[in-house]
């Protein structure tokens, strides 16, 4: 196993962090490892917005549901989506344009994921830990606002990234078996009870959180109530109209 597969397989999520600072410089560089992420058709649907204003990281803390290192970490910074950047130099060729089209919010969404995880496993290459935040889609609108975001661009999550002031175990991951299938979908059941044991095992011995459950049950509140009812609503106002 090469050091790069080592590093993507001990990936865990920090939120505990020293007061270094990440340098300017290294920043620019995991931004622009982020850019070599594959894009659909080149089209680079992303804006990342880098918050350093300290009122407005406090404030997105509160806003995704009390996550206090949003404020605190090295460097917080937010994925947008956007469309509004392609589409319009596309329109600039004299092209017409088509927006609000559900395909654009897929493209957008996926390429910005996708740009990001490069940066996260460059961060992470660096000694940086980081934390995703999809928190903030609790209040996009606001998130929005805060930022000055325009029509045709959302937020899809933030990232706190900075030095590591804690050593979290590795969480577990599914067995490879239940992910990978030959052929056609398969059922899995089975392998997902033995995963629930595993999970349970790991959340009672893990150093810190501890608590008596497993990954099925773990899931239980991001379908009863993380569901962010309002967020068809708020891409539409956003230019997404899904047509």
């Amino acid at each position: 196993m090469n050091d790069t597969i080592k590093l993507l397989q001990s990936h865990r999520s920090i939120r505990k962090f020293t007061d270094q600072e990440i340098p300017h410089g290294m920043l620019l560089e995991l931004i622009k490892a982020g850019q070599g992420a594959a894009t659909s058709s080149h089209v680079q649907a992303y804006t990342v917005i880098h918050v350093k204003d300290v009122a407005n990281r406090e404030k997105i803390a509160e806003l995704a549901g009390g996550q206090g290192y949003v404020a605190n970490c090295g460097a917080f910074l937010v994925f947008c989506a956007d469309m509004k950047r392609p589409t319009e130099a596309s329109e600039r060729t004299g092209a017409k344009v088509e927006r609000g089209m559900t395909e654009q919010l897929l493209v957008a969404t996926v390429d910005v994921a996708l740009m990001a995880q490069n940066v996260v496993v460059a961060a992470e290459s660096e000694g940086l830990g980081i934390c995703y935040i999809g928190g903030i889609r609790n209040n996009p609108q606001e998130v929005s606002d805060l930022l000055r975001l325009p029509d045709h661009v959302y937020p899809v999550f933030g990232m706190c990234l900075g030095y590591p002031a804690h050593e979290p175990e590795v969480k577990p991951r599914l067995p490879v078996e239940a992910i990978l299938k030959e052929d056609y979908y398969t059922e899995d059941s089975e392998l997902v009870e033995a995963f629930d044991a595993t999970m349970q095992a790991y959340y009672q011995a893990r150093s810190s959180g501890n608590k008596n459950t497993d990954w099925s049950h773990n899931l239980t509140p991001l379908f009863d109530n993380k569901l962010r009812p309002h967020m068809r609503d708020f891409l539409v106002k956003r230019g997404f109209e899904m047509k």
